[in-house]
C-alpha cells in the first residue's frame, strides 16, 4: 500500500439529513492547526484528506484549548468542564471521583465509549481506599479506572509498553524481536555509523525510525479503529481515537522521515524583545532545556520537517479512515469531530514543547462533520474543547446535564438553528508549579496559576504574583509586542480583568444536584409541617 500520494481524495460519498447513530472522535497529540492546509498550511506540507474533512463538514477557525497541557485539556475534552472545575491542572494529576466524563454520560442509555489510543486520564484511586469503596460493577469499574473510557486498546506512546500491551504482541509477531521494540524500533533508529540512535534525542529526528510505516503508531491505530468499525456492523458505536502523533519523541517512519527539508517548512516566529526583556514567567520558561535547545537554528531544522512528516502520515492515515467509512456506509450516520489537544511552539517564542498561551499551542483544529448539517461550513465563532461532550450529547439524542457541563452543543450553529454560538471571548489557565520555571521563579506550589482570557481582538494574561501581559492580535497577530504594561492600554486590561472575574463567579460549582432538583426545593422549607422561619 502507498500511503505517501500527492493524488487529491476521492468524493466522499454521503446524504446529508440523516440521524447520528455514530461517533467518531478523533484527537492528535500537540498537532499545530497552521500546519493543516484548510488552516493555511506550512511550507511545502499539504493535507488533503484533512482538507476534505473539513469541506464535507465545518472548519471552526477559533477553536481553543482551556489548557495547553495533556492531561488538563483532555479532561476538559471529555468532562466538558474547565480544569478550574474538574480540578485536573497538570499531566498524571488524578480526576476527582465525583467528575464524570463522555462515557459516564453515554452509559446509562447502553452505550460505551470506546477508547483506542492515549487519554492521560488517571483516576482518583486514593479516594476509593480512604472511603472503603469497591466498584463491584465491571463496566463501572473500567469507567472510573479508564476516565469514563472501554479500552479497545490505551496506548499513551510515551514510554515502553508493558508485557500484555496488543501493539507490543504486534510488534513481536511482526519481527521486531526485542526486550524493548518501541524503544529500540518505533522511535529507535541506526546512525550513520550503523549504531542505535536513541530516537530521544532531538539530533537523531531525521533519522528514520526502524519500524516499518505499517507498522508505526499512526498507521497500526488506524487499522484498528477500522477493524473495529467494520466488526461493530449495524450496531451504534462511539469510538474515541486518540493518535499520540505527531507529539515527541519527534521520530517517523520511511518516507516520513524525509519528505521535508528545513527549507520547505516554515520558521519560527519570535522577537528579539522576547530575548532581551519578556514578562518573567516567559523568561523562566525560556529557560528550560527544551527551550533552550529550539532557540538553536540547527535544531528547529532538524526536528521541524520530521514534525511536518508526522503530520502528513496522520493526513494519510485520515484518508484511509474516511475511505472505510465511506466504503462501509457510515458517513450517512456519523458525527465526525477532528481536533487536537493542543499544539506545539517548535521554536515559536523561543520556546519549546507547549504550556504557554500563545496561540501556537492554545488555538488547535476543530473540525466537525454532522450529517444533517451543510458541508463546507467556514465558522469564526469562538469554540472550546468543552464543546466535545455537549455536541456527543445531543447528536446522540441524550440529555445535557447542563448543572455540570460548561461546554456548549454546536448542533444548532451547524444546523442553521442559530446564526451565532454567541460567546465572546474563550479562557485558559496554567498551573506551572509541577516545572522547573518554579524553581527558576522561587515560586512555592501555590503560587503558579496563570489566566488567559482572549476576546474578539486582544488577549489577556494574568499571572499570579507578576504584572500582566496584554496582546492586541489584530495589529499584532504574531503575539510579539506585550502591550501588558503600556498605559495607553490599562482600559483594555481593566475590561478583560472584569470579563475573567464574571467568568470565574459563572463556574458550575454545584454539581451534585440538577437544575430540576434545585427548583423543586426551592424554599421548599414552606412545605415542611412545622417549620416556621421567621414567623411572628
Amino acid at each position: 500500500m502507498d500511503t505517501h500520494s500527492s493524488s487529491e481524495p476521492g468524493p466522499v460519498q454521503g446524504r446529508h439529513g440523516r440521524k447520528v447513530r455514530n461517533v467518531l472522535f478523533v484527537m492528535c497529540d500537540q498537532l499545530r492547526a497552521d500546519h493543516l492546509g484548510c488552516y493555511g498550511g506550512s511550507g511545502a506540507l499539504t493535507t488533503p484528506h484533512i482538507d476534505r474533512l473539513a469541506a464535507q463538514g465545518a472548519r471552526f477557525d477559533r477553536a481553543y484549548v482551556t489548557s495547553a497541557v495533556c492531561g488538563p485539556s483532555r479532561a476538559s475534552f471529555y468532562t466538558g468542564r474547565y480544569p478550574m472545575s474538574h480540578r485536573v491542572t497538570w499531566n498524571r494529576v488524578p480526576l476527582p471521583l465525583d467528575e464524570l466524563s463522555l462515557g459516564d454520560y453515554l452509559a446509562p442509555a447502553g452505550l460505551e465509549c470506546s477508547l483506542l489510543g492515549k487519554t492521560h486520564v488517571v483516576p482518583h484511586r486514593a479516594a476509593l481506599q480512604e472511603r472503603g469503596l469497591e466498584l463491584d460493577d465491571a463496566a463501572a469499574r473500567t469507567r472510573f479506572l479508564e476516565g469514563g473510557f472501554t479500552p479497545l486498546e490505551r496506548y499513551e506512546g510515551h514510554f515502553e509498553m508493558a508485557a500484555d500491551s496488543p501493539y507490543r504482541a504486534h510488534l513481536l509477531a511482526r519481527g521486531y524481536t526485542s526486550e524493548r521494540p518501541w524503544t529500540d524500533h518505533v522511535i529507535g533508529s541506526v546512525g550513520p555509523d550503523g549504531q542505535p540512535a536513541n530516537g530521544w534525542l532531538l539530533r537523531n529526528a531525521g533519522l528514520a525510525a526502524r519500524v516499518r510505516e505499517e507498522d508505526s503508531e499512526t498507521a497500526y491505530l488506524t487499522t484498528r479503529a477500522i477493524d473495529f468499525i467494520r466488526t461493530r456492523g449495524e450496531q451504534p458505536w462511539v469510538l474515541h481515537l486518540s493518535y499520540i502523533k505527531p507529539h515527541w519523541p519527534y521520530k517517523a517512519p520511511a518516507p516520513y522521515h524525509a519528505l521535508y527539508s528545513a527549507d520547505e517548512v516554515a520558521p519560527p516566529v519570535r522577537g528579539q524583545a522576547e530575548r532581551q526583556n519578556p514578562h518573567p514567567v516567559h523568561a523562566a520558561y525560556q529557560r528550560l532545556e527544551e527551550s533552550q535547545s529550539f532557540a538553536r537554528d540547527e535544531v528547529w531544522r532538524t526536528v521541524r520537517p520530521v514534525y511536518a512528516g508526522l503530520v502528513k502520515q496522520i493526513d494519510d492515515q485520515m484518508g484511509r479512515l474516511m475511505a472505510a467509512l465511506s466504503e462501509l456506509g457510515r458517513l450517512d450516520d456519523t458525527l465526525i469531530v477532528f481536533t487536537a489537544d493542543h499544539g506545539d511552539f517548535l521554536g515559536d517564542h523561543w520556546l519549546g514543547e507547549k504550556e504557554y498561551f500563545f496561540e501556537p499551542v492554545q488555538r488547535v483544529p476543530f473540525i466537525v462533520c454532522d450529517p444533517s448539517a451543510a458541508p463546507g461550513q467556514v465558522r469564526q465563532d469562538f469554540v472550546e474543547c468543552i464543546d466535545v461532550v455537549p455536541t456527543v450529547l445531543e447528536a446522540l439524542g441524550l440529555p445535557l446535564p447542563e448543572h455540570r457541563l460548561e461546554g456548549r452543543s454546536l448542533l444548532p450553529l451547524l444546523r442553521g438553528q442559530v446564526p451565532a454560538l454567541g460567546r465572546e471571548a474563550v479562557f485558559g489557565s496554567l498551573d506551572y508549579a509541577y516545572r522547573e520555571a518554579r524553581h527558576f521563579l522561587s515560586r512555592q506550589p501555590h503560587e503558579c496559576t496563570g489566566w488567559m482570557v482572549r476576546d474578539e481582538r486582544h488577549k489577556l494574561i494574568v499571572w499570579e504574583g507578576y504584572g500582566p501581559q496584554l496582546f492586541d492580535l489584530q495589529d499584532d497577530p504574531q503575539e510579539l509586542r506585550d502591550l501588558g504594561s503600556d498605559a495607553a492600554h490599562e482600559p483594555v486590561r481593566r475590561r478583560l480583568k472584569d470579563q475573567l472575574l464574571e467568568w470565574m463567579l459563572q463556574r458550575r460549582r454545584r454539581a451534585t444536584e440538577t437544575t430540576a432538583q434545585v427548583q423543586d426545593r426551592t424554599h421548599a422549607h414552606e412545605r415542611m409541617i412545622n417549620i416556621l422561619i421567621g414567623r411572628w
